[in-house]
């Protein structure tokens, strides 16, 4: 395919997102670096972002942050330059992605023909000394000019990329303990799954996840296998509005007040269960992001409705499958993924859900990169009280279990950062009597040293 001979032809536009791919795309200025000459830009602007970008990568091996690029601003002595450069940093950093892949492809081979152009130029006078071993070198050189150079992290030189923090761009949850126990919440290509028994809450912790996310200018996919992508949408606004869910209908001005006040955008989208495959909702993702609204938080209600693309008979087998596959996208897309799954039936009658009461398969827990567990059994549901155990943790600790504040009726959860001790956990009351080694019985059941245990916690005790 034809290219144009100078990146003028392409417009003002298609400069504005190369710069912001340069800017914002690590591998992109890393394969092209070599072959990226600042004389190729005609705007005095542009010239200077580009060359403080090469700077910056041959010095640090990333692409340059926000904050070192408005240092450098200040140092320009040029007041015209400076204002130019401002703006046409806002330009860039304000471009959508929309076509990204052809303007870094095309782009990739301009920059390969002006090599390649001033390769031919060069070896006519080696050619003239008979130097062919010269212009041989020179040629290979151009054709291997802006090939793929990424081999991964290269530890001595990607100290700064390791800790930037929009390398991992983690997504708070609503729950300040568990981002300090995620290093500020899921990042991308991570998989964060909750356990729990039916009807306990689960889904209305995905809602919080996602309404979080939103709030914080995020864009979020959340798809729906079980719910209707209706009601998904009244729990948000239950949710947002603090109204009961069976009430909110009534309350649409709250609403649209409410909805007014979000810095990112919801799509809810709802999938038969049994049917859809985990290429059903890449499909889904991959028409968002054509339509200008890539998703920076993706929500799935949950991974085991899903179909497995294997014709397994084992069941075990194509829920692996499944996660498997779920983990992958994640990664491939660079996206946080929430998703929740249920506990089986002796899981379900305990005070704190461990890992080895996974229903399905327990291949779940190892797949995934963060897993909690919320437990409310009969008398936490009439409190609105749970237990969130952490079960598994790749970003810091696990192993501990905190009281919960759960409202069904408004999706409200709140997770008290104290964790519980053994006695707590157990409800244990015992202790020795007078006279007597025999220890001390309440003659409370489970359940009501439940009740008590959250009644406790409503009181601040």
């Amino acid at each position: 395919m034809a290219s144009l001979n100078q990146l003028q032809q392409y417009g003002v536009s298609f400069q504005i997102k190369v710069m912001s791919s340069l800017l914002k795309h690590k591998e992109f200025l890393q394969n092209i670096n070599d072959i990226l000459d600042t004389e190729m830009f005609d705007n005095p602007a542009h010239k200077w972002i580009v060359g403080e970008i090469l700077r910056y990568y041959y010095k640090y091996h990333t692409t340059p942050s926000l904050d070192a690029l408005q240092v450098e601003v200040r140092k320009i002595e040029n007041e015209v330059l400076k204002v130019s450069v401002i703006e046409q940093l806002k330009e860039t950093y304000k471009s959508a992605n929309e076509d990204r892949e052809y303007v870094e492809q095309e782009f990739s081979s301009f920059c390969k023909n002006q090599q390649i152009k001033k390769a031919i130029l060069n070896s006519v006078t080696l050619l003239e000394k008979g130097q062919y071993d010269d212009i041989k070198y020179m040629m290979d050189q151009a054709l291997k000019a802006g090939q793929e150079k990424s081999i991964g992290h290269e530890y001595e030189k990607d100290i700064e990329t390791r800790y930037r923090e929009e390398e991992r761009a983690a997504i708070p949850t609503s729950w300040p303990h568990i981002n300090e126990l995620l290093m500020g919440g899921l990042g991308k290509g991570d998989l964060g799954l909750i356990f729990g028994n039916p009807g306990g809450g689960k889904s209305w912790m995905l809602v919080n996840l996602g309404a979080m996310a939103v709030q914080r200018g995020h864009t979020v996919c959340h798809y729906t296998l079980e719910l209707s992508e209706y009601y998904v949408g009244k729990r948000y606004d239950s949710l947002f509005t603090g109204i009961d869910v069976q009430q909110v209908h009534k309350h649409r001005g709250a609403i649209e007040e409410a909805v007014g006040k979000l810095k990112g955008k919801l799509v809810i989208k709802e999938f038969p269960m049994g049917k859809a495959t985990i290429h059903t909702i890449e499909a889904h993702i991959q028409k968002c992001s054509d339509l200008g609204y890539p998703p920076d938080l993706v929500i799935i209600d949950y991974v085991d409705l899903l179909k497995s693309k294997t014709k397994s008979i084992d069941p075990k087998d194509a829920i692996d499958d499944v996660y498997t596959a779920t983990k992958g996208m994640a990664r491939e897309l660079k996206v946080p993924i929430w998703t929740v799954s249920q506990v089986n039936r002796a899981g379900a009658k305990d005070d704190v859900i461990e890992g080895d009461k996974a229903a399905g398969s327990y291949n779940k827990m190892m797949i995934a990169d963060f897993a909690m567990s919320l437990s409310r059994k009969r008398q936490d549901k009439v409190n609105g009280t749970g237990r969130m155990h952490i079960m598994k943790n790749r970003y810091g600790m696990d192993g501990m279990t905190y009281s919960a504040k759960i409202s069904t009726n408004n999706g409200s959860i709140e997770i008290n950062p104290d964790s519980l001790n053994d006695d707590e956990l157990t409800f244990d009351t015992s202790t020795p009597t007078s006279g007597s080694n025999k220890p001390f019985s309440s003659g409370l059941d489970r359940d009501e040293k439940a009740y008590l245990a959250g009644k406790f916690f409503e009181l601040g005790l």
